[in-house]
């Protein structure tokens, strides 16, 4: 007989059958690394997946302004706060008011949670009033917290010729802005539109330290939508030597510095804004848990010792909103009746 062959004639194949037992084990020994891999993967922690990471901290206006100093100052310690202590490194992207950034850091900033960005306080606001250039859904950030509740004010140069609110009804004011998107641009439109002042915006400087420039150069006579804290931080002495009047303040409530400066309120879709007056924010869809790890190191830093000192030093002003509620407060301005949204943006488009 045939050794090949079995008693019935039939050919043996156990040494097949253990070539495909072999090669089913190695299956099942993949599936179950790759099962191990995929698990670890998920639940690795805030602190293995920041270890050794590299967080890009973006700005959307140039070199020298306040948000630029804003977000310098948290990148010196915010790695210091976040598990695993990554670096994080500010790198400057302007453009049209931030509205650039924010297109960006919407639709191609990675998701991971190494990619922050410090934009204009209203320019997450834009869809809702009317710029169709604004590529994004303001609610779906990841909103990480902003550094201060902000007051903005207009201010006139010394030789414009304007020294108090009421000049404005009669007299024009040139003055510079950034983009349309931004509150250097929106505020005087808003202004002029619903109490009749006469302010003119020459729009196209890079950021808020080119448009203090163009006023000391006599390119233009002053500036709205100033935060008042970087008048501080960056331009005590103009004030100080009366260099500019401050016209007025827009925001919800006064500055305490500004008790006797006229109070601006009239649209609060506007002026909601000024609440998240630094914002800081990741693109959508962050990890849940890496967003919460963000958000807690931000508010730790807004409340660092040595921060809050250097912070001191260079006359920011440090008054943070956790991320949480400027979320809520961008939800909320979201709701907005068309009407009334529609109402403002005619406003700004003057």
């Amino acid at each position: 007989m045939d050794p090949a062959l079995d008693s019935a004639g039939r050919r043996r194949c156990s040494g097949e059958r253990n070539v495909v037992q072999r090669f089913l084990k190695r299956v099942a020994q993949t599936a179950a690394l790759l099962a191990v891999t995929t698990t670890s993967g998920w639940a690795q922690s805030p602190a293995d997946f920041y270890k050794g990471k590299t967080v890009e901290l973006y700005i959307g206006y140039s070199v020298g302004g306040a948000y630029d100093l804003y977000a310098r100052m948290l990148a010196r310690y915010l790695g210091q706060h976040i598990p695993g202590n990554p670096t994080v490194v500010p790198k400057n992207m302007e453009g049209a008011g931030s509205l650039r950034l924010a297109n960006w850091l919407y639709n191609v900033g990675p998701k991971d949670g190494t990619a922050m960005a410090i934009i204009g306080r209203g320019t997450g606001f834009d869809p809702i009033l009317g710029n169709s250039k604004a590529q994004f859904d303001g609610p779906k950030f990841t909103w990480i917290g902003s550094a201060n509740n902000e007051v903005s004010v207009c201010v006139a140069w010394h030789s414009s010729g304007v020294t108090k609110f009421d000049d404005l009804l009669a007299k024009e004011l040139i003055v510079g802005g950034t983009s349309s998107s931004a509150d250097t641009d929106q505020f005087p439109k808003v202004v002029n539109g619903v109490l009749g002042t006469k302010m003119r915006v020459i729009t196209g400087y890079p950021g808020g330290n080119d448009v203090n420039l163009a006023m000391e150069r006599g390119e233009v006579q002053g500036r709205c939508g100033w935060s008042w804290s970087s008048v501080k931080s960056t331009h005590q002495k103009w004030y100080d030597e009366k260099k500019f009047t401050v016209l007025m303040q827009l925001a919800l409530e006064k500055h305490p510095d500004l008790p006797d400066i006229p109070l601006i309120v009239d649209l609060k879709l506007i002026f909601a804004r000024q609440v998240i007056g630094r914002p800081f924010l990741a693109p959508p869809n962050v990890p849940k848990e890496r967003a919460a790890v963000l958000r807690k190191a931000f508010m730790d830093t807004m409340k660092d010792p040595a921060f809050l000192a250097d912070a001191e030093k260079a006359k920011m002003e440090i008054t943070p909103v956790a991320g949480d509620q400027v979320e809520k407060l961008v939800t909320d301005i979201y709701a907005t009746p068309k009407a009334t949204s529609d109402k403002a943006a005619a406003l700004i488009v003057r």
